[in-house]
C-alpha cells in the first residue's frame, strides 16, 4: 500500500505500516484521555489520564496486528504465500497470493474478523472481572474499552464491501456460487466502491453538522473507493488474460548478454543497442543465468566496469520468475508479484530461453481484449 513504511517483520512476514495508522493512534489517545476515561472515571489526576490513554491506544493496535496476523497464519496452513501485512485505519491489509478454492478464500477472510470478535469478548469479560474484584477504575475501564473497539472492528470488517473482509466474504461466497472468481472480484470491489462514496457521504455531511470525526470517516472512505477500484480493475486484468499463456505474450526474439562480459563491454556490445531496461544474461553454455538492470549497471563507478563482471550486479536466475511456454499467465503473473520473483518473467523451455514476458506485453494484451481482440501474434516488443 502506498505511503506505508516497513517497520519489521510477524511470522517472518514484512510488516508495514500507513501513515494512517500513528493519526489513528493519536486520535484514539486523544479521545480516550480526553473524554471516555474522565467520563467513565472522573476524579483521576491528568497524568492517569494520558499513560492510560497511550496504553489503551497501544493495546488497539496490538490487536489490529492480531487481526492481520491471523489472516496470514490461516494463509500460510492452507499453501498461500503472504507477501507482507500492513497495517492502515482500517486495520490492515494481507497481502498474498490468490488461493486456489473458494472454501481457502472464506477461511482466510473470517479468521481476522473472527479473532477481533474473540478479544472483544475476552477483553470485555476481564474489564467486567477487575470491576467485580477491584470496583469500576481506571484498569476495568480501559479494558472494556478495549473490548467494545475490538468487537466494533469485528463486526465493521464483517461488511459486505471489498477491500473489508466482508467483502472477501461476499467474494468467496459468490465464488463458490458462480464458479466464476473474476465475476466475483468485480462484484466485491463494486460494493466497495458504493459503500466508500457512501461513507464519504456520511463522514462529511457529520462535519458539517459539527462533528470533526466526520473528516475520519471521509477519508477512511477515499481510501476504500481507491482500494475497490484497483481491486475492480485487477478482476478485469485477470478476465482479459484468461486462457492466455506465456509463450502468448512473450516477447521475442529478445536481446542477451554473456554474464562473463565486462560491465563495460556489456554496455558497449548490448545495452546501448537494446531498448529493454532489463536484460536477461546467458552463460557460456548458452542458457539463462538471470537478469541484470540498467539501474544496476549505472551503479557501477566508472573506474570498476573494466574488471567486474555483469553477473556480479545482475539478479541470479534462482530469484527471476521463470516460466514454460505452455504456462497459464495468470498463474505466472501470481508467482511474479513483487514478493516473489517479480518481472520481468523468463521464458524457458528445456534449460534455453524462448522470450521475456514484461509488463508492458501484459498491458498490451489487456488493452486488445478491450477492443475486442482475443488473440495474437506474439511479436518482439520495444519497451
Amino acid at each position: 500500500m502506498k505511503g506505508s513504511i516497513r517497520v519489521g517483520h510477524v511470522l517472518g512476514v514484512p510488516l508495514r505500516m500507513h501513515w494512517s495508522v500513528p493519526v489513528l493512534v493519536a486520535l484514539l489517545a486523544y479521545g480516550l484521555g480526553r473524554e471516555t476515561l474522565p467520563a467513565w472515571t472522573p476524579g483521576r489526576t491528568t497524568a492517569v489520564y494520558v499513560v492510560a490513554s497511550l496504553v489503551g491506544a497501544l493495546l488497539l493496535m496490538v490487536s489490529l496486528l492480531l487481526h492481520e496476523a491471523a489472516h496470514a497464519v490461516a494463509a500460510l496452513r492452507k499453501g498461500v504465500s503472504v507477501e507482507d501485512v500492513t497495517l492502515w485505519a482500517l486495520g490492515g491489509v494481507t497481502q498474498m497470493g490468490r488461493p486456489r478454492t473458494a472454501g481457502v478464500a472464506l477461511l482466510v477472510a473470517v479468521s481476522g474478523p473472527l479473532t477481533s470478535l474473540l478479544l472483544g469478548g475476552i477483553a470485555v469479560g476481564v474489564g467486567i472481572g477487575v470491576n467485580a474484584l477491584a470496583g469500576w477504575g481506571v484498569p476495568a475501564a480501559l479494558l472494556v474499552w478495549l473490548g467494545w473497539a475490538n468487537l466494533l472492528l469485528g463486526v465493521f470488517n464483517l461488511l459486505p464491501a471489498a477491500p473489508l473482509d466482508g467483502g472477501r466474504v461476499v467474494q468467496a461466497v459468490l465464488w463458490w456460487r458462480t464458479g466464476d472468481r473474476e465475476r466475483a472480484d468485480r462484484a466485491a470491489g463494486r460494493s466497495g466502491q458504493v459503500f466508500g462514496v457512501l461513507l464519504i457521504a456520511f463522514g462529511w455531511i457529520s462535519f458539517l453538522r459539527g462533528n470533526g470525526g466526520g473528516l475520519w470517516l471521509s477519508l477512511i472512505g477515499l481510501f476504500m473507493v481507491v482500494i475497490a477500484n484497483a481491486e475492480r480493475q485487477r478482476a478485469g486484468f485477470a478476465t482479459a488474460l484468461r486462457g492466455v499463456r506465456s509463450g502468448d505474450a512473450m516477447s521475442t526474439p529478445v536481446a542477451t548478454g554473456a554474464d562473463w562480459l565486462t560491465v563495460e563491454r556489456f554496455i558497449d556490445e548490448v545495452a546501448a543497442h537494446s531498448r529493454h531496461s532489463v536484460l536477461p544474461l546467458l552463460d557460456f553454455d548458452g542458457r539463462p543465468s538471470g537478469v541484470v538492470q540498467l539501474r544496476a549497471l549505472a551503479t557501477v563507478p566508472a573506474g570498476e566496469r573494466e574488471s567486474r563482471r555483469v553477473r556480479d550486479v545482475a539478479v541470479p536466475l534462482s530469484r527471476c520468475t521463470v516460466a514454460t511456454s505452455d504456462e497459464l499467465l495468470t498463474e505466472v503473473l501470481e508467482r511474479a508479484r513483487p514478493g516473489g520473483g517479480g518481472m520481468p518473467v523468463l521464458v524457458v523451455d528445456h534449460g534455453h530461453l524462448e522470450g521475456i514476458v514484461t509488463m508492458h506485453d501484459v498491458t498490451r494484451f489487456f488493452q486488445l481484449h478491450a477492443l475486442g481482440i482475443t488473440a495474437a501474434p506474439p511479436e518482439s516488443a520495444h519497451h
